[in-house]
């Protein structure tokens, strides 16, 4: 990673990071990572997603960070929690997990100024034949994308190799949500997209930062947002996950920050 400008912008707006940005993302994505691996047993039939979000919270301030979430354009939560159909951004609450509902469970947190952001599948309960494809299909889809991240290569490529895999899996990918650059702020440049074209896009430069994370359905990839502004779930009700990595691309390839200290990111990986 020698030569690199610290904050510099390229000419599609994206930032280049330094070799000490590197190790401020490795922090925050483990302790994201970390939260996750924590919330795992609390995953079962009969809790509350909001007992899981205090959870969540809990865990991210006794480690001297803070969740980037809580304030976000209004949000109040710690988490996203999404359950069976729900494509993304549900919202924590007093609703109790059922026995075979599948969930993602989204989580930020800020380490230093450093954002660290990943979600992975969860399981409370007995897990279905079908969901249990689903599961396997959108994570397989996900270290695809992340496969074709290194220097040279495009966005389109990340968002090809995703998108070929899914339907080809008879699955489909979710197009109204999308990943994006992340470092010492939330969002930022570039978008990337889980679909696309081989070739297209920017390229790939050692120094970017971003999130990948498909959202894959069984069904059709159309969604819709409920009338609180937040939760999106399928328009067809069928079912829906997604995992999520923070990476940096290297001069070789790319270092994923959010990796499972544990090995929990898959969730019938034991």
């Amino acid at each position: 990673m020698e030569g690199l400008t610290p904050g510099r912008l390229n000419r599609d707006g994206i930032r280049i990071h330094s070799d000490a940005d590197f190790a401020g993302m490795r922090k925050a994505g483990r302790l994201a990572a970390e939260t996750l691996d924590m919330i795992a047993e609390h995953v079962v039939p009969g809790v509350e997603t909001g007992e899981l979000d205090r959870l969540i919270e809990d865990y991210i301030v006794a480690h001297g960070a803070v969740s980037a979430t809580i304030g976000y354009k209004g949000y109040q939560h710690a988490s996203c929690i999404s359950i069976n159909h729900v494509v993304c951004h549900g919202i924590p609450s007093e609703k109790r997990l059922r026995d075979g509902d599948i969930l993602n469970i989204d989580v930020t947190c800020i380490v230093d100024g450093w954002y660290g952001d990943t979600s992975r599948m969860f399981v409370a309960g007995k897990l279905a034949r079908k969901s249990q494809r689903l599961i396997d299909i959108t994570h397989d889809a996900l270290m695809k994308g992340i496969e074709a991240v290194k220097p040279g290569n495009t966005f389109g490529d990340i968002g090809h190799s995703i998108q070929t895999y899914a339907e080809a899996q008879r699955c489909s990918v979710v197009r109204d949500f999308c990943g994006h650059g992340l470092g010492r702020v939330f969002h930022a440049a570039p978008n990337v997209l889980h679909y696309g074209r081989t070739g297209t896009g920017p390229v790939l430069e050692p120094g970017m930062f971003f999130t990948i994370e498909p959202m894959i359905n069984l069904g059709r990839p159309e969604t819709k947002v409920l009338s609180d502004g937040w939760t999106a779930v399928t328009k067809d009700k069928s079912l829906s996950a997604q995992f999520e990595h923070s990476v940096g691309v290297t001069e070789d390839g790319c270092e994923i920050f959010t990796l499972s200290p544990a090995s929990l990111f898959h969730p019938t990986w034991k």
